[in-house]
């Protein structure tokens, strides 16, 4: 059995920081930034839950634990997505 060449990537989405700002994800090729401003329900989640997201259909992200499902193509493009969450 051989094992894959290091410092590959095989993950097509992975979670690389948790700041008091928001979080940093690495999708497909591409960083993103999650203010919790604009995504709060992410603020006071466990590392766990936030660690533990998937990638559907290649164009959109799901956090089960949290449930919470983002389109890709709203964090690429944002301003075509002006409908935010407001508490």
């Amino acid at each position: 059995m051989k094992s894959s060449v290091l410092g590959k990537n095989t993950s097509k989405v992975e979670v690389e920081n948790i700041s008091p700002q928001g979080i940093w994800l690495f999708v497909k090729g591409r960083e993103y930034f999650l203010s919790y401003r604009n995504h709060p329900w992410f603020k006071d989640a466990k590392v766990s839950e936030i660690h533990n997201v998937k990638l559907l259909n290649e164009m959109h992200l799901h956090w089960p634990d949290l449930d919470v499902d983002l389109e890709i193509e709203s964090l690429r493009n944002p301003k075509k997505y002006p409908l935010v969450y407001r508490s």
